[in-house]
């Protein structure tokens, strides 16, 4: 059992997807203790949102939708639902964030509240004080599995955007930079040249986007999309996903210390899904007396072709040093250091004899197929 609210007089309603996930039946009950049954009309994982239908239902009650983009935090908000089975429960607090970004769901900026949100309050709606609509609650984090004052909602203005693709289309389609990207912290910045961490760190571009299309490269700092800044990295994904496919959108990027503007062609987020690639075996040699306390070796192949690299060098054993420190671990493979490409294991000690003493460097790496930056203080 979950919680709804219906948005028009022909009897679509708003819900979780982990609300209605597997059912057979649904049966959608009413404050005048009627109960409709409904149809599925289409959900979003992605989204965690479920759109149902009320087909045989008059004298429906509808809410009035809000702006989630007029929220402010300290804003006083309340929900109603049905926490373990206590219907009509409402609960106040405030709007404790917004732009949340979870590991779940990289395309929700969720509102987080400190409303009190337990099993059985989701897919319930979140109201301003005007009793609008400005969010759809979804989510907790516990230890305990319940309430601990952080509660996380849906934007309204999100998921009626949801809302109407569904309806009309039946799927949803986002946009997509196809792109792997990282937090900027502050060791990175240093080693970048910027002056604070800001922006999403591209970590990797994927073979054929659009990303790749215009330009950007792994290495590149987003720093501003459409012209709205890009100060954590988890403020991109909702602003690509939300741009209509095939609109042109310009990047700023920082590269190589400067400036530039790039202009891309936003495609079609894929479905979900992927496979991870290989990793190297283990090899033995003695790194405590190394450069920066590693080992490498150059890599083979087979490797070189189940990752997409060209080039690199493969850790092939870590002491205790600056990689470790940063780290770095058997089986990675470096294929970057101080924004130096390493294609040998020749060009990988000429790169760490000029690297510098006294600043923080990039160290770019594929670890399990996925590309990150990390920082070594030589």
């Amino acid at each position: 059992m979950g919680s709804g609210f219906i948005v028009s007089r022909d009897g679509y309603v708003l819900t979780n997807n982990h609300v209605v996930e597997g059912a057979d039946e649904i049966i959608v009950r009413l404050n005048d203790r009627r109960e409709l049954p409904a149809t599925l009309v289409g959900t979003d994982p992605r989204s965690d949102m479920a759109v149902l239908k009320i087909e045989d239902g008059d004298d429906l009650p509808v809410v009035q939708i809000g702006r989630s983009r007029n929220l402010k935090v300290g804003e006083w908000v309340f929900a109603i639902g049905s926490p373990f089975g206590f219907d009509y429960t409402v609960t106040a607090g405030i709007v404790s964030a917004l732009g949340r970004s979870l590991p779940t769901e990289n395309y929700v900026p969720f509102i987080q509240t400190d409303v009190a949100i337990n099993p059985g309050n989701s897919g319930g709606p979140l109201f301003n004080l005007d009793g609008d609509v400005i969010g759809i609650n979804s989510q907790i984090y516990t230890r305990s599995g319940g309430f601990m004052g952080v509660s996380f909602a849906i934007p309204i203005d999100d998921a009626m955007n949801v809302f109407r693709q569904i309806r009309d289309n039946g799927t949803v389609a986002r946009g997509w930079l196809g792109v792997l990207i990282q937090e900027v912290n502050r060791d990175l910045a240093e080693s970048f040249g910027l002056k604070r961490p800001r922006g999403a760190l591209v970590a990797e571009v994927m073979e054929g986007s659009p990303a790749q299309q215009a330009g950007l490269q792994s290495g590149d700092i987003v720093l501003a999309y459409d012209g709205e800044d890009v100060q954590l990295s988890s403020d991109l994904p909702p602003m690509v996903g939300r741009t209509p496919i095939g609109e042109t959108a310009q990047l700023t990027v920082l590269r190589g210390g400067e400036e530039i503007e790039l202009d891309v062609e936003i495609g079609k987020l894929p479905e979900q899904g992927g496979e991870k690639k290989a990793a190297p075996e283990d090899s033995s040699g003695d790194s405590s007396s190394a450069p920066l306390g590693m080992l490498v070796e150059p890599v083979p192949a087979e490797l070189a072709d189940s990752l997409g690299v060209d080039g690199g060098v493969v850790v092939s054993d870590v002491a205790r040093g600056p990689a470790f420190e940063a780290g770095i671990r058997p089986r990675d493979v470096i294929t970057e250091i101080n924004r130096e490409k390493v294609s040998s294991v020749e060009e990988f000690r000429e790169v760490i004899e000029a690297l510098p003493k006294d600043r923080a460097v990039s160290v770019r790496v594929i670890r399990q197929g996925r590309a990150v930056y990390l920082v070594m203080k030589p």
